[in-house]
């Protein structure tokens, strides 16, 4: 079996990093590149530049040297709301985003870049992790400083789809900083495990588990093509099995947004 060289874009984030982990936890399999805008944030997350490499997902050039000779994009970047002042007894907190990092321009523009360099480069899966939501104009994270951020991904996941790339689209829940492998993972599509919780459950799963679904999205051809939004049931051994067969999880989900 070769060896799959996979580059990790957002590979410096809270989720991002666990991806690039966990694929550089099977050396046999895969042979995993980082790429990131700082290099002062990677050398204080993991101690080392090594395996990375520099650039702006914005600057198409940059991702088409940080793609030469790979056969998987994993996509993790994201625009990042940031608070613009504490407010005051009583008030709701505003919210923007820094001058080039509105989600048009990073959650659209930048995964757009990340695509056609990829395709320009020859790889031949892409996963993409975003979000749950898209389909619901009016959710809280689309009035965070009234940047659509979850219209602007929704709107990327159908260029993927409509660029004839192998795709793996992971809309995620509400992320949890929780252990992973320890929960039932749910797989659904258009946003219906928000508008109806399977038994009420919470609609969140934590980041490690997504970290996993994205690597085994890699291994497992009935991930192939497809587009799902994925939740976790609570740990609780009374809340189902957990889950370790993801053909059988991928097997659930269908193609289209």
């Amino acid at each position: 079996m070769s060896i799959k060289k996979v580059l990790v874009t957002g590979a410096s984030g809270r989720t991002g990093s666990l991806v690039l982990e966990k694929l550089r936890q099977s050396p046999k399999e895969f042979e995993a590149v980082g790429f990131a805008r700082s290099p002062e944030k990677v050398q204080e997350q993991f101690s080392s530049t090594e395996g990375f490499i520099f650039g702006d997902i914005k600057d198409k050039s940059s991702l088409e040297g940080a793609l030469e000779g790979c056969t998987a994009l994993i996509i993790l970047t994201s625009a990042v709301p940031q608070m613009k002042a504490p407010p005051q007894p009583g008030e709701r907190p505003e919210f923007g985003f820094e001058p080039g990092g509105t989600p048009e321009e990073v959650d659209y523009r930048g995964q757009v870049n990340q695509i056609d360099a990829a395709k320009a480069a020859g790889v031949e899966r892409i996963v993409l992790v975003g979000s749950m939501g898209g389909t619901q104009e009016n959710h809280p994270l689309n009035k965070m400083g009234n940047g659509n951020i979850l219209l602007w991904k929704r709107k990327a996941e159908q260029y993927l789809i409509e660029s004839g790339l192998n795709y793996t689209i992971i809309r995620a829940g509400g992320l949890l900083d929780q252990p992973g492998g320890k929960r039932e993972l749910l797989v659904g599509k258009d946003d219906e495990m928000l508008e109806n919780p399977p038994n009420g459950i919470p609609t969140s799963i934590p980041r490690a588990d997504v970290a996993q679904t994205a690597v085994q999205a890699l291994r497992e051809p009935h991930a192939q093509n497809k587009a799902f939004d994925i939740i976790s049931k609570p740990e609780d051994p009374s809340e189902g099995q957990v889950t370790k067969d993801f053909a059988r999880l991928f097997a659930q989900a269908t193609p289209g947004l």
